[in-house]
């Protein structure tokens, strides 16, 4: 599920699961003195049914060894969302400071690994940015380059891709 900011792509991706029980997989790091970003998260949670269960998986190496030990009788994973799992992967690696390229790699080839092996039904949210402008600042474009790439590679190894544009979903695959 690939969308751009405020697209409805969460909220699209939860209403595709109706099983009782699913894993919702939060990868959004918590900022201390950030409250806007908390209330973000706030309302995430608020959406979600008290039945799911939510699993903070917001440093790199956790996502993937998640969904690398799941089982086919396992509830449904969703993950929310890709884009904030590859900010915790260039944290981690420092690479706002030019570090860590062969890092970052090695993560997001575990990845993709993990998604294509997953045994469980899996649902991904992520941002697109590649459609706007070139961002101004070097952070900005490693971030939209990153991202870019591993949405493509993600991609390969799903069964459907949707992108929702202005809330409508439009199936790419």
């Amino acid at each position: 599920m690939l969308g751009g900011a405020r697209s409805g792509k969460s909220a699209h991706a939860e209403g595709l699961l109706t099983e009782a029980t699913v894993t919702y997989v939060a990868t959004a790091s918590r900022y201390p003195d950030d409250p806007d970003w908390d209330a973000r998260i706030a309302l995430h949670v608020a959406r979600r049914p008290s039945t799911w269960h939510t699993v903070e998986a917001s440093a790199p190496p956790d996502l993937p060894a998640l969904l690398t030990a799941t089982s086919y009788d396992d509830p449904p994973i969703l993950v929310d969302d890709l884009s904030t799992w590859l900010v915790g992967v260039l944290d981690a690696a420092d690479a706002w400071e030019g570090n860590g390229a062969d890092a970052i790699d090695r993560h997001v080839d575990e990845l993709v690994r993990s998604v294509a092996t997953c045994r469980t039904r899996l649902v991904l949210v992520t941002a697109e940015v590649g459609l706007g402008i070139i961002p101004s600042t070097r952070s900005g474009r490693l971030f939209r380059d990153h991202l870019g790439a591993l949405n493509a590679r993600v991609a390969e190894v799903c069964d459907e891709v949707t992108l929702l544009v202005a809330g409508i979903p439009l199936k790419l695959r």
